[in-house]
């Protein structure tokens, strides 16, 4: 990724302290590498709508919420002139870009922008704009929908903000499906938030449909293939190794996900790490094989930086274990396509 990848690992200074701590004799890991892992197609557009407005417009570069969860990646931006702000409401200056994240907004947010002439731009993962248009097509059939997702994620905000309320049930857990008592008059269909566990969202599904056979399914699966390759790729090394890392951060859903998966698949020990100082030496300090995977808002210079953490205590062999090949790109916001995209004065 342009403006992540090119940054230098982290590299433990070595002094006497450390080299006491760490003798030269060092015990042997094997590390297990998830592929595919890291960012995805959504991601990588949404930072790089971010890092072109600031080539084309200057800073500052407004950005609606963070553009994807990762804090590595929000500071990073920073540095470079992107502000993110909660609410349009912060955006002082009309003439500046304001990008709306990765997450998808309610149809409130760009309405607003309109309203006050804002320059905006919708960096908005094309899976989730998928979702959306499911769900609008639903409504215009006369069907209610149900959305399985996480309450307050802003995923979820964005999708049952494309209808009126009351248009769309959340579904959260399999308590949610027994207790579920959707308007009489109404067929029902059902979408899901793109980043969730493959296997919850099959059990929630299987009971939707037990309960309502007639329940209408999305032509082509919502969870995405980044969620669900990474999952498989972490459900192969899990049972393999003594402790697994998801490079990530606590806000990230599919690297929470990554980790509940790990735990599942049998892992002994999954943790959800961003940085090395973060790394519990209680939990890792005397393992004989390790995984490690990413988020897919985690860019590939943190798993350099926890492998180099490792390697400082232990003798490392790293070796890759893929399960899918990727190939997918999604294109800019087609105003950040080209040198010769709008202003925000035009």
């Amino acid at each position: 990724m342009r403006g992540f990848l090119d940054i230098a690992p982290f590299t433990p200074k070595e002094d006497a302290h450390s080299l006491e701590r760490y003798p030269r004799v060092k015990p042997p890991l094997d590390i297990l590498l998830c592929a595919p892992r890291g960012f995805c197609a959504g991601v990588v557009r949404a930072i790089d709508a971010v890092e072109k407005a600031l080539i084309l417009h200057g800073a500052p570069v407004y950005v609606r919420h963070e553009i994807v969860h990762n804090k590595y990646v929000v500071e990073s931006l920073k540095r470079k002139g992107a502000v993110f702000v909660s609410e349009l409401s912060q955006v002082p200056d009309a003439t500046r870009p304001v990008i709306f994240s990765a997450h998808g907004v309610a149809k409130s947010v760009p309405a607003e922008a309109g309203e006050r002439n804002l320059f905006a731009i919708d960096a908005t993962c094309p899976l989730v704009t998928k979702v959306h248009r499911e769900a609008e097509v639903h409504h215009k059939r006369g069907r209610h929908i149900l959305l399985v997702g996480h309450a307050g994620h802003p995923e979820v905000i964005g999708t049952m903000g494309q209808l009126p309320a009351g248009a769309i049930t959340l579904i959260e857990t399999l308590d949610d499906v027994a207790a579920l008592e959707p308007p009489a008059d109404q067929p029902l269909a059902y979408v899901t938030q793109t980043t969730l566990s493959v296997d919850d969202t099959r059990e929630i599904v299987a009971a939707l449909q037990a309960r309502f056979p007639d329940l209408i399914a999305p032509h082509k699966e919502d969870i995405c293939y980044a969620t669900t390759n990474r999952q498989e790729a972490v459900k192969r090394v899990a049972p393999q190794v003594d402790a697994l890392i998801v490079v990530g951060s606590p806000n990230s859903s599919n690297s929470q996900r990554l980790r509940e998966v790990a735990e599942r698949a049998g892992c002994p020990a999954a943790r959800l790490v961003l940085r090395t100082d973060e790394i519990d030496w209680s939990v890792f300090g005397n393992i004989r094989s390790l995984g490690i995977t990413a988020g897919a808002s985690a860019p590939e210079v943190l798993v350099e930086e926890i492998i180099d953490a490792f390697a400082q205590r232990y003798d490392v062999r790293v070796e890759t274990v893929s399960t899918a090949d990727e190939n997918v790109f999604f294109p800019l916001p087609r105003e950040l396509r080209g040198e010769a995209a709008p202003t925000a004065a035009e």
